[in-house]
């Protein structure tokens, strides 16, 4: 597989990149581009880049299990950029330590798709919820260890994004 080059970018709002490295699912990447800056308008993200990409199951079962040591498969993986796991897309990050980029995020597909048929909303409404989540956890929150506030915030802000 051959990858773009893509030229530095002084501008943050060239930092977010939503990209799609699997081919098991069909997905149109314009309206996630927008939800995700719709996602920085709302929570005053500035200048702060992010990075999506959708990947295989495959992908999505080494990344589990080498950073979570969690077996299988899973719906979003968040890998702040601060945090020395965040070395998995080192080629689409900025070359220098840059405190304007949270991080990445890993979405399946696939996983997201059956997610979605489960609980009755669409399929982009999934994504759109994994990316505002996986936003969520690059700022420092964690449902599985915190009192509540993740689950206030992410509730209140999937309300504001027309998600509830």
């Amino acid at each position: 597989m051959t990858r773009k080059k893509r030229a530095p970018s002084r501008s943050a709002a060239h930092l977010d990149l939503v990209e799609n490295h699997q081919k098991a699912v069909r997905v149109d990447l314009s309206p996630l581009r927008l939800f995700l800056a719709n996602v920085r308008h709302q929570l005053k993200l500035g200048s702060r880049g992010v990075g999506v990409r959708l990947i295989d199951d495959r992908e999505m079962t080494r990344l589990n299990q080498t950073y979570r040591k969690k077996k299988g498969t899973t719906d979003v993986l968040s890998f702040p950029f601060e945090d020395d796991s965040a070395a998995i897309f080192e080629a689409k990050k900025p070359q220098r330590k840059d405190p304007a980029y949270l991080g990445d995020i890993a979405i399946s597909p696939k996983v997201a798709r059956r997610n979605a048929q489960q609980s009755g909303r669409s399929f982009l409404d999934e994504l759109r919820i994994l990316i505002l989540h996986g936003v969520i956890h690059l700022l420092g929150y964690d449902h599985e260890t915190d009192q509540g506030q993740m689950d206030t915030i992410e509730q209140t802000l999937r309300r504001r994004l027309g998600l509830a």
